[in-house]
């Protein structure tokens, strides 16, 4: 049978699916609410249900990774408006300029054309996003300057150009995420949970997200980490900083690591977590301007004390500031709100034992979720992290919340943007119940 699958009821699943990724990809629009949610569910079951049956065949898996991707090849972003972003940061320095050292409302402003297809360009990312310094590190630069070479002056090739390092790298998370799960003596399919995902597929090689560029390099390292090779691990988890800047949060965590695995070992940790520092200094050099700290530190500022977008506790947070003060606090909650997250990180790192290297991958797994619970902004495709890890460690309900996450979705089918405070409620209310129901099963594993 083609694909070698077992039944024709799994064909029906994949031509479905098919079928509503094209839909997805070509006509739908972000304002168009409920068509997106009818999609997004019916996806999601097919995908539940394609893995159920068909968790054995590999080949079968594969193919269909890949196809479901190459369907978004040639659509413009329909969800997102950050590609728009990526393509002047590449043409701005295929052009000489400096992304972290110019904004793109100042040449606008002024009437200037640094780029072709300034005005197109900033008009699609929106003032919000044109009125503030790049945050994105050196590495995901490059693969915006890889996009402006083989794009040229087309925003649709450029697109492409941007797509096929994505779907390159999820293709080779794939290869070593399976590889990975043989070492921890898991099963290697797991790593479909990840790479059949509709969020995964949609968010990241649809809508353009570099979260999989990212955790391409994390996968490595944990790999070559597995085989020993720490320095080389290092090295990549670097990489996998400068595309994202998330994977610092974990950088701790291997204290565990080579504390409880390698005879108390803590100069390899030390030196691990010098090497990461050190890689991503170097990436920076070549962007090197007196005011790169400051304009970089106040553009990744930002995200933590003036933007929300559905959150969770940071919304419990912010009525309790309108109840006792009459306004939104988020200057002074976005500050605190880190500091929690450091004190769990902490935890983690040195008092919560970490046992087998099951747990540790467990403990990674937690990190993010409590990051991204006590976070101000949780645009869907953050969730791509929670989704690799939840296959690796066999949670589910990272793939329950990247289902319900669309319900965010609405804010954009209001005018003026509005986010629905109940559907909110209602995403993470199942998600902690099924987090809640998850851990009671393995109090060995709880947060």
């Amino acid at each position: 049978m083609a694909f070698g699958a077992k039944n024709n009821s799994t064909y029906f699943l994949i031509l479905l699916s098919l079928i509503l990724y094209v839909f997805s990809g070509y006509f739908l629009e972000r304002t168009q609410f409920i068509p997106l949610l009818g999609s997004w569910v019916v996806l999601f079951t097919c995908y539940y249900f394609i893995l159920r049956k068909e968790i054995d065949h590999s080949n079968l898996l594969i193919q269909v990774s890949i196809i479901f991707r190459l369907i978004f090849l040639f659509s413009i972003p329909n969800l997102s408006q950050d590609f728009y972003r990526f393509i002047w940061d590449g043409r701005m320095i295929l052009n000489g300029f400096n992304p972290y050292a110019s904004l793109p409302e100042t040449f606008i402003n002024q009437g200037l054309s640094p780029i072709f297809g300034a005005t197109e360009l900033y008009e699609g990312m929106g003032e919000l996003n044109g009125s503030h310094f790049s945050n994105y590190p050196p590495l995901n630069q490059l693969s915006f300057l890889i996009g402006a070479l083989l794009g040229g002056d087309s925003i649709l090739w450029t697109v492409v150009a941007l797509k096929i390092q994505i779907i390159l790298a999820d293709i080779g998370i794939i290869i070593y995420g399976r590889k990975l799960l043989k070492k921890l003596g898991l099963h290697p399919n797991q790593i479909f949970w990840y790479a059949l995902n509709p969020l995964i597929i949609i968010e990241l090689t649809g809508n353009l997200h570099f979260e999989s560029v990212m955790l391409f390099f994390m996968v490595l390292s944990l790999y070559k980490l597995l085989q020993k090779k720490w320095i080389l691990a290092a090295v990549l988890l670097a990489c996998s900083v400068s595309v994202k800047l998330i994977p610092l949060l974990i950088v701790p965590l291997f204290y565990q690591w080579f504390t409880n695995f390698n005879t108390k070992k803590i100069v390899p940790f030390m030196s691990f977590g010098g090497i990461v520092v050190l890689v991503n200094i170097l990436l920076f050099l070549p962007f090197l301007t007196p005011s790169l700290i400051s304009n970089y530190s106040d553009s990744v500022g930002l995200w933590f004390t003036n933007f929300e977008f559905n959150a969770s506790f940071y919304y419990v947070f912010r009525e309790l500031g309108y109840l006792f003060r009459g306004w939104n606090e988020i200057a002074i909650i976005g500050k605190i709100l880190p500091g929690i997250v450091v004190i769990y990180i902490l935890y983690l790192s040195l008092i919560r034992k970490t046992k087998t290297t099951n747990h540790f991958f467990n403990s990674l797994l937690f990190a993010f979720t409590f990051y991204y619970f006590f976070s101000t902004t949780i645009h869907p495709w953050y969730l791509a992290s929670l989704v690799l890890f939840g296959s690796i460690s066999n949670f589910k309900y990272p793939m329950v919340w990247s289902m319900l996450v669309v319900l965010s979705y609405y804010a954009y089918s209001s005018n003026p943007f509005q986010e629905n405070i109940i559907l909110i409620a209602v995403e993470y209310s199942i998600v902690f119940l099924v987090l809640a129901l998850e851990n009671s099963n393995r109090l060995e594993l709880k947060i």
